[in-house]
């Protein structure tokens, strides 16, 4: 049976949303944006040309081989055309003859990420940034790339920077709705998608994130007006298609969902990712005969019987044997092999994560954010999601993350415990001593949380209260286990009463 219990790691002891389509969404923002800043920018060549022609005698490059305007014309032309290394040599020499030429570094990064080369994009971006501070895309665009890297919180601070400069671009707006819905502030995310529908000539992406946001607030009759509302002026948006859909199987109209299932294969015929879902509503409807049909005709194995579906998971018995097996190695092929069939299944995303953690803290990151992408209300997913956070050292994030989840499950021991070293190594002790006495009052065996909590104590000039915590880590503390901190202490004590004996109790925070 595949069942996934490990809870993550509870790491406090060392010094050292359902949103179906969402992908898509992504892409089509991004591909939206891409069209949009390629007008922008060529409107405004457009006034720089025309200004040439008035005065060409004045030109100083000479010739237009020398002409940082008309290489970057070229650049344009060949981008328009989809040919991206092409673009790519104009834009570059159009910024060795300017180098001071935002527009043209600002497509340079848009290049690079068409090919892929993701690094060389960033620095681009950085680039137009730096050279027109009062410019939202090239912000707008660093973001965009920047989630694609699970670098959500700089991410934010760009989308946010670029609001600041144009209050209403698209993209920050939806993609900005989205950071804030991973981080479970469905308030925010609705209220940045509403802005980001204000918008006369915004895209069909921005109503359907206005509907994912709708769904997440638990408002699914506004969601489905919404996502009405988009395919009555595009019957084939395809992110809709497929949004609508997963809220009739949340609502159990199944024919209605597997008719909107039916149009999204049409549009993208043998795309297993649809092919998938069409399978699991079938079986959900109790029309295991269609599921197998659709599951045949797809490549996808499924048995008539539910034995070989463990909690949704489409696949082969030995498959799902596999993925329960002790070795690691054999297990996370078997899952990876399972997700190919199983794309949005967020109980393999997080056990994937789980299965990197320690390896590859960056692709567990990965994995758990896309499993709180697709059921944001599942405490176990958020706090794999946190304690990857806290793996990279991104703990401003992990906290936000941890409050929800403690929020939601008061007696979280595992969240309680991330949570306090989340704040304790962002300096905020005062916060971080209650999270240490709830974990002491649950298990009064974790003597080194007296270690924290004295520090903590010790870092706010608390004296006596530290001393009385020290000394209770050290009358209970394990010398083949917490000797360093020990030592620590041994090595504080002396001052530490001195100071106490001489009146102090207050010192400045580090």
């Amino acid at each position: 049976m595949l069942t996934f219990e490990s809870l993550p790691e509870i790491s406090f002891f060392n010094d050292r949303q359902g949103l179906p389509g969402r992908h898509l969404v992504l892409e089509m923002q991004y591909s939206a944006w891409r069209k949009y800043s390629l007008a922008a920018v060529c409107a405004i060549l457009l006034l720089t040309c025309l200004a040439g022609q008035v005065n060409a005698q004045d030109d100083p490059f000479g010739d237009a081989a020398a002409d940082p305007v008309k290489l970057f014309e070229r650049g344009q032309n060949a981008h328009a055309k989809g040919n991206f290394e092409q673009a790519l040599e104009y834009y570059e020499q159009a910024v060795k003859v300017k180098p001071d030429f935002p527009e043209a570094e600002f497509q340079r990064g848009n290049a690079f990420v068409s090919l892929s080369r993701l690094d060389e994009a960033e620095v681009a971006y950085r680039r137009a940034i730096d050279l027109k501070k009062n410019w939202s895309l090239p912000s707008s665009a660093l973001g965009a790339l920047l989630v694609r890297r699970s670098k959500d919180a700089e991410a934010e601070k760009l989308f946010r920077q670029a609001l600041a400069i144009e209050p209403k671009d698209n993209v920050a707006l939806r993609m900005l709705s989205e950071i804030r819905l991973r981080a479970g502030d469905k308030q925010e995310a609705l209220d940045l998608a509403k802005r980001a529908t204000l918008d006369k000539e915004a895209p069909a992406s921005a109503w359907v994130g206005l509907a994912i946001a709708q769904r997440a607030n638990g408002d699914q009759v506004s969601a489905r007006s919404t996502l009405d509302h988009v395919l009555a002026d595009d019957p084939k948006n395809l992110a809709a298609l497929i949004e609508r859909a997963d809220l009739s199987t949340e609502a159990k109209t199944y024919d209605a969902a597997v008719a909107d299932l039916k149009a999204a294969e049409k549009l993208k015929p043998g795309d297993k990712f649809i092919l998938t879902r069409l399978v699991y509503v079938y079986q959900q409807a109790g029309k295991q005969e269609e599921a197998v049909a659709v599951a045949k005709a797809a490549g996808i194995e499924v048995q008539a019987t539910n034995g070989n579906q463990k909690n949704g998971v489409i696949g082969t018995p030995e498959e799902i044997e596999a993925a329960n097996s002790d070795d690691p190695n054999t297990a996370r092929t078997a899952i990876e092999k399972l997700l190919t069939k199983n794309p949005r299944n967020a109980m393999l995303l997080a056990k994937l994560g789980a299965s990197f953690r320690k390896e590859d803290p960056q692709r567990s990151l990965d994995y758990y954010r896309q499993a709180v992408e697709v059921k944001p209300d599942v405490p176990e997913y958020a706090l794999g999601y946190a304690s990857a956070l806290i793996q990279v050292r991104r703990f401003a994030e992990a906290a936000y993350v941890l409050r929800q989840v403690v929020k939601a499950t008061p007696d979280n021991y595992a969240a309680h415990a991330n949570l306090a070293t989340a704040l304790y190594e962002l300096k905020q002790y005062s916060d971080a001593l209650p999270e240490y006495e709830w974990l002491l009052a649950a298990n009064p065996k974790i003597v080194v949380a007296y270690y924290f909590i004295a520090t903590a104590h010790d870092f706010l000039g608390e004296y006596p209260e530290a001393l009385s915590s020290y000394e209770k880590f050290l009358a209970s503390a394990d010398t083949k286990t917490n000797q360093l901190e020990i030592d620590k202490v041994n090595l504080r004590l002396p001052l530490l009463r001195r100071q106490i004996q001489l009146g102090e109790g207050v010192k400045k925070k580090p």
